[in-house]
């Protein structure tokens, strides 16, 4: 009796294929929660990074997506029929990564190069089960998600239901514009879900900038992630911990220590929010010697500078005033901190970070360590960075060590 020739299976498609099927069902099947390109490729030209969610308007669904550039954010709308074709140029010739995150699943997908060699696709365990809303104009209150109420409620921000307090409804706002800002940094950062990350809040206070950053972390996208705050008042410090302990924030520290003392394992994500003068400067240098791939900070006072300014010509004239003086030491102390974060290998965006109604210290500078730059190695920042100090009279600033690098 002959024996039935077995039929060859069937190769298995590409990663990026099974990566744009994957889309598709989840569109047609309306399960897709977001969906993000990043590491863009020579062809990507402004662009940054992209997001897209499922939206709905005057009742037909599409999908919006967000081109974020250096300066700005762009947003377009794409018929269902308009999807799969965007998505796949995108994958092709724009971009070199993506995750696409559903209520059955998520998955991420990277193109063949880079530092992990052959293209691949990884799956990983849902971040949420529950379908997005999917109206156009959404809450921004959804940056922290209703979870973050234990410790709004424990730092004294929010009342029993949730609702912000009115004496401290700005500093609500605050911690709504950071989380929004934070997620951007870590969505350009590619960070994946099974890595195991170490973040430091340096200067944390009473801790509510470190409690949403851990939000962020941890409740909102799953990672796991050993979040410490550190401040140099001992006091502060015991008081975030004992909250942080009595509501079970798993991965959550505080320490008492100062910025360049402190004992830290390792530093993936970096932040430094209004700490003052040239401790901005220290927090800067520990992030960029302990190669940490975010790095966020929102600088307060200036001072190193200021006695240092000194300009010829008619730009010289308006020195005498000392408020423009001050004020222009400010924008020059941040601008050459902006410049030492490139000479590092880093792609810099510097961000308007609360109403400047409220304060006119609203500048963040957010970094993401960019693999493709070699650190230490643009002339032509170096050069930008001589041209300053020269042309303004900076004979000395907190980050010099970087130059001799």
């Amino acid at each position: 009796m002959n024996e039935a020739t077995p039929t060859p299976a069937s190769p298995r498609p590409e990663p990026r294929r099974q990566f744009l099927d994957r889309a598709q069902e989840s569109l047609m099947a309306d399960t897709l929660v977001r969906l993000v390109l990043s590491s863009p490729r020579d062809g990507a030209g402004a662009a940054r990074r992209e997001t897209a969610r499922v939206v709905e308007l005057r009742g037909v669904r599409v999908l919006s997506v967000v081109t974020h550039e250096e300066r700005r954010d762009l947003t377009r709308n794409l018929a269902p029929a308009e999807v799969l074709p965007w998505l796949e140029t995108a994958l092709e010739s724009r971009f070199a990564s993506a995750l696409l995150e559903t209520t059955r699943g998520d998955w991420q997908w990277q193109g063949a190069g880079g530092r992990r060699g052959a293209e691949r696709l990884l799956r990983h365990r849902a971040r949420t089960r529950e379908i997005p809303a999917r109206n156009h104009d959404r809450d921004k209150a959804t940056a922290l998600e209703p979870s973050a109420a234990d410790w709004l409620k424990g730092l004294g921000l929010v009342d029993d239901a949730g609702t912000p307090l009115p004496s401290r409804r700005h500093k609500h706002q605050q911690l709504l514009r950071f989380a929004e800002i934070l997620g951007h940094q870590l969505d350009d950062a590619g960070f994946a879900a099974t890595e195991e990350l170490h973040a430091v809040d340096m200067g944390c206070g009473r801790g509510a900038l470190t409690f949403a950053a851990w939000q962020v972390l941890r409740r909102q996208r799953g990672l796991k992630v050993e979040m410490v705050g550190v401040e140099a008042q001992p006091g502060l410090a015991r008081t975030a911990q004992e909250l942080a302990t009595r509501l079970g924030c798993d991965g959550l520290r505080f320490e008492a220590g100062t910025i360049a003392e402190v004992a830290l394992p390792r530093i993936d994500l970096l932040l430094a929010l209004h700490a003052c003068d040239t401790a901005t400067d220290e927090a800067l240098l520990r992030g960029i010697h302990a190669g940490a791939r975010v790095i966020v900070v929102a600088p307060c006072c200036h001072q190193q500078l200021r006695p240092q300014l000194r300009a010829d010509g008619a730009l010289g004239t308006l020195f005498r005033h000392g408020l423009l003086a001050t004020r222009f030491a400010d924008w020059l102390t941040d601008g050459l901190r902006a410049l030492h974060l490139e000479w590092a290998g880093y792609r810099v965006r510097a961000i308007e970070f609360v109403d400047p109604e409220h304060t006119p210290k609203n500048l963040l500078l957010a970094a993401v360590r960019d693999p493709s730059r070699r650190p230490f190695a643009d002339d032509a920042v170096r050069q930008s960075l001589n041209a300053l100090r020269e042309q303004f009279g900076v004979g000395n600033h907190a980050m010099d060590c970087l130059l001799t690098r």
